[in-house]
Order: C-alpha cells, then sequence, then structure tokens
C-alpha cells in the first residue's frame, strides 16, 4: 500500500511538473474613473511557469468595444509575454469586460477581466478659461 502511494505521488508530481501553465501578474485590472476619449489601452503582464513553449492561439473580448492584442511569438519557459488590451473609452459610464485566452497551456482557456468607469472630462480649453479668470 506505501508503495502504491509513492508510486501515485511521484506519477502526479511528474505530471504537474510537465503542466504548460501561465501566471499573470494581475488578472483583473480596473481603470479606476477615466475622461473620456482618455487612453485605453492597459497590459496585462504574464511569466510562463511551464518548461514548454507556451503558444496564445486565439483571444476573445465580449464586445467590439475591448480589442485585445496577443503575442505573435511563442512565450519559452521562464519569460514573460504581454497581452495588450484597448477600451473605447468614447462610451460613458462603468464597463466590465472579459477577455478569453485559448492557448496551449494545462487549462486551454483562462478568462482575464478589465473594469472601469468612463466620465465625461473636462476639456483642457475650459480648464484654461477657469483658470484665467481667477
Amino acid at each position: 500500500m506505501k508503495k502504491l502511494f509513492i508510486v501515485c505521488l511521484l506519477a502526479f508530481g511528474s505530471f504537474t511538473l510537465n503542466a504548460q501553465e501561465f501566471k499573470f501578474e494581475k488578472e483583473t485590472i480596473d481603470y479606476g474613473k477615466i475622461a473620456k476619449s482618455s487612453n485605453g489601452v492597459r497590459t496585462f503582464v504574464f511569466t510562463n511557469v511551464g518548461d514548454k513553449p507556451l503558444t496564445i492561439n486565439k483571444i476573445q473580448s465580449t464586445c467590439g468595444c475591448t480589442v485585445p492584442k496577443k503575442p505573435e511569438h511563442p512565450i519559452m519557459p521562464g519569460d514573460k509575454g504581454e497581452i495588450k488590451v484597448s477600451y473605447d473609452t468614447k462610451r460613458l459610464g462603468g464597463f466590465s469586460k472579459s477577455i478569453t485566452i485559448y492557448s496551449n497551456a494545462k487549462k486551454t482557456r483562462k478568462v482575464i477581466k478589465i473594469k472601469g468607469l468612463v466620465e465625461k472630462g473636462v476639456s483642457l480649453e475650459k480648464e484654461k478659461s477657469i483658470l484665467s479668470d481667477s
């Protein structure tokens, strides 16, 4: 019985060591409150913690207002990769969007998220006129 346990433990250990994985620094990026038409690009940084090259096959977002860009080349073991996400900040109001990543990792599908609030910003011209009136 003890030998069977050891064999099972070794088999499970070797399986997890050979599994392809990636780990994100943040799985959700919070834009916070941002002005309308401001820069909507954010970057998710991840590390290939597996022992084989990580290939991202496809990335999908929940709507056309969120455009993700996948890495063009495989990410080697131990290396970092980036997924850039651009949100259309011309749309006022709160948002919460999911981005689904399809890869050769152990879990072939991974979901990351963005959220925030786009507010009507004050134009630079209005700020100048307010300051000059003081």
